[in-house]
């Protein structure tokens, strides 16, 4: 249904929380790695070109090294796009406090860093295998500057030079490399 639909963008945002069936386990979460998997796959098959953005948390209570590890092989291995990454912190009077194994918090921010160095790898990577291709793009209120930022369908991030363009406009822009700040995707308006 939603791969045919016209209302739908092929964007998605899933919660993974972790990569490790044992920390799932531990969050009480109704699914592993092996249903999210074939999840993430079924979506790819329909709609190749979907963004796919995953909630992960780094460092929280029962992540051993070894499961930090199974988690990082995990999305790895994923064919998505991009991770939001959330680093544990505690909470008073949550059920979490009761789980023995802590997590240092310099550990913890090296497991973030190493999930967000993965999450800018595949977005690289996606946005690349859209570099040449020309898409509707949504062009947002223009900023003080001479470039305008906006959106594909599929959240492609991506920046025009800012030549009057009226805003919250679609119009056909070629995607080509990235801007200086590899944030987005330069564009240039497909004109009649």
């Amino acid at each position: 249904f939603v791969s045919r639909s016209l209302r739908f963008m092929p964007h998605f945002h899933i919660p993974l929380q972790s990569g490790s069936d044992a920390v799932l386990k531990l969050m009480r979460r109704r699914y592993d790695t092996a249903l999210f998997a074939s999840k993430i796959k079924k979506i790819k098959e329909v709609m190749p070109d979907a963004f796919i953005g995953v909630d992960v948390i780094a460092g929280t209570r029962g992540e051993t090294n070894e499961y930090f590890e199974e988690t990082y092989d995990f999305i790895a291995g994923l064919d998505i796009t991009q991770l939001h990454v959330f680093t544990y912190s505690e909470r008073p009077g949550t059920q979490a406090l009761n789980i023995e194994h802590r997590v240092m918090p310099d550990e913890k921010h090296e497991r973030t860093r190493r999930l967000l160095s993965v999450s800018d790898e595949k977005t690289k990577a996606f946005y690349t295998r859209h570099s040449g291709k020309v898409l509707p793009v949504l062009l947002e209120k223009s900023s003080v500057g001479n470039v305008i930022h906006g959106f594909t369908p599929n959240y492609i991030r991506v920046e025009v030079p800012n030549n009057d363009i009226p805003d919250n406009q679609i119009l056909p822009i070629c995607l080509g490399g990235f801007n200086e700040a590899e944030t987005a995707l330069l564009g240039n308006i497909q004109r009649e």
